[in-house]
């Protein structure tokens, strides 16, 4: 994935926000939202920190740049078939944010890191909690992992989109074994077998 680590992103055509929702996700519904060609956000029902609706602009054919890029990915991950993600992203935020985010990117698949390990990495040992505050500000949930950073115990604290499904990610991951429980059907939105489905966000 490309995310910019540190500064303002880059400068870019004016382009207006856009979305799809996804319905019938093993983590229920997702909203994905786009400028142009790269994904914004990915939000869950109920997140934390969510933006408003109005924020995300019109809504767009799942087949639209950056949408099914992202689409085919979150398929094969619920399939345990991808490990890493390799999407554009342009990530809103300040520029300690932004490497918080960057760092996420570099967690390995099926492993956890602490709060005050993240800190350390980033070479700001103190700023635990400041990690914290940023992790849970992440505007692209389970692409950008931040559901596999824990307590210093090992324990499930905090996570936007609710501890069940931090658990049931980690689960998953950890397993290694087949598909995300939910999974059973292949995703592909339009097809009569989906379970990706695109929601009438109109």
């Amino acid at each position: 994935m490309t995310v910019h680590p540190t500064g303002p992103p880059p400068p870019r055509p004016a382009a207006p926000p856009t979305h799809t929702v996804l319905t019938g996700t093993p983590v229920g519904p997702l909203t994905l939202v786009a400028l142009g060609d790269a994904l914004t956000g990915l939000y869950m029902t109920d997140q934390r920190h969510r933006p408003p609706q109005e924020t995300f602009g019109a809504p767009a054919a799942p087949d639209d740049p950056p949408f099914a890029a992202a689409i085919a990915q979150l398929q094969a991950y619920f399939r345990g078939e991808l490990t890493t993600f390799d999407l554009p992203l342009e990530l809103r935020g300040t520029p300690f944010q932004r490497r918080v985010w960057a760092a996420l990117g570099t967690i390995p698949y099926g492993t956890t890191v602490s709060y005050g390990e993240l800190a350390e990495r980033l070479g700001a040992p103190t700023a635990a909690r400041a990690v914290g505050l940023a992790n849970g500000r992440n505007p692209v949930g389970i692409i950008v992992p931040c559901h596999r950073v824990v307590g210093a115990d090992g324990s499930l604290t905090g996570y936007g989109g609710g501890l069940d499904r931090k658990r049931r990610l980690l689960a998953f991951e950890r397993t290694g074994n087949g598909r995300f429980p939910g999974a059973e059907r292949d995703p592909f939105p339009g097809e009569e077998s989906a379970l990706f489905t695109v929601a009438d966000c109109g």
